[in-house]
């Protein structure tokens, strides 16, 4: 118990030295005072910890704030809190939210877990998203592929070879890194949600409290602020939900599974990959099957250019045409490499 005492004061110390330094570095007057209070509370549920070592008979240590708190602290200084948002939720920050954007009139704060944080749901956005870029990432690295061994003079079935091992090996080096990514992220939120579940039990007044002062700071008057947070911290589960979204700025139900992140990944990059091989597939070669190539590549970046301008905002035929320019470039680059290559060792 005594080193979970420890370990808990040491953690909320290290909190509450964060909230000032992303107060002093935080331009927005009512962000300041909110990251103010939130040390204060911080230094608050310390100071419980330190009253149970002492009923332990055990004295809290000297403290310091970590190497890793020290090196966040300098980032948070030199780009500012709202740049460090992410890193500063897995020092298990709260308050970030506030970033989210302020309450503005006619939109009603929260009263039900269904209306909390449902701004924060674009699972199937970010999917769709994630799949766009996916297949223009296997679209572009496999053109690029081709291109480059097609210049070189080999042979239709050498570039055949040669692509269906770009689309293997790119489809699972992204399966792989997706994989590894969605797992950490995974494992850095069930943690934080965990850590928020134990201190709902014991502290939920502090909690709600907290909550509240979020509230104040995206621009509810604090006494409505205050009656919203105990409404809703009355029920833990919900609370819990309500905390995650609000206080670390998660989605407890919108953490992806490494598997099928990896899956969509390898699929996206496959599908891109699969477009500049499709004439080599068909039995096409030489100068015609190149430029078949060059013409479904051209094609589908286009389309995947039109796509991305969903989720950019910017104009859909200028970003489309840019897709097809960038594209172009790269595949002229790598065959022109490819031909010079080819010259040289033949």
């Amino acid at each position: 118990m005594s080193h979970d005492a420890a370990a808990s004061w040491r953690h909320e110390k290290e909190s509450a030295w964060l909230y000032r330094r992303v107060a002093a570095a935080e331009p927005d007057t009512r962000h300041r005072q909110l990251f103010e209070q939130l040390a204060g509370a911080a230094e608050e549920q310390a100071g419980h910890w330190a009253e149970a070592l002492q009923r332990e008979r055990a004295a809290a240590p000297d403290f310091r704030p970590s190497t890793r708190a020290r090196i966040v602290a300098v980032l948070v200084d030199g780009l500012g809190p709202r740049a460090l948002r992410s890193v500063l939720a897995a020092m298990k920050l709260r308050g970030l939210s506030v970033y989210s954007g302020p309450v503005v009139a006619g939109h009603d704060m929260p009263t039900a877990l269904s209306e909390v944080g449902a701004r924060h749901r674009g699972g199937l956005g970010g999917n769709l998203r994630a799949t766009v870029f996916g297949i223009n990432d296997g679209l572009l690295a496999n053109a690029s592929l081709v291109m480059g061994i097609a210049g070189a003079g080999s042979s239709p079935r050498l570039v055949l070879i040669t692509g269906l091992a770009g689309l293997l090996s790119g489809a699972l080096s992204m399966a792989a890194g997706e994989y590894v990514s969605v797992r950490s992220q995974r494992e850095m939120y069930e943690y934080q949600i965990a850590l928020e579940r134990a201190e709902i039990a014991e502290y939920p007044e502090e909690e709600a409290e907290e909550l509240a002062l979020i509230y104040a700071a995206r621009g509810m008057p604090l006494a409505q602020a205050r009656d919203v947070s105990q409404t809703l911290l009355a029920r833990p589960e919900h609370a819990l939900d309500v905390l995650a979204r609000e206080e670390l700025g998660l989605s407890p139900e919108l953490l992806g599974s490494p598997w099928g992140a990896a899956a969509a990944s390898f699929l996206a990059f496959a599908f891109g990959a699969t477009v500049p091989l499709l004439p080599f597939l068909a039995g096409s070669t030489g100068v015609r099957a190149i430029g078949i190539t060059a013409g479904l590549t051209g094609a589908t970046l286009f389309t995947v250019g039109l796509a991305i301008s969903l989720f950019t905002g910017r104009h859909a035929l200028r970003g489309a045409l840019r897709m097809v320019l960038i594209g172009g470039a790269a595949g002229l680059a790598t065959f022109l490499l490819g031909r010079a290559l080819g010259a040289v060792l033949h």
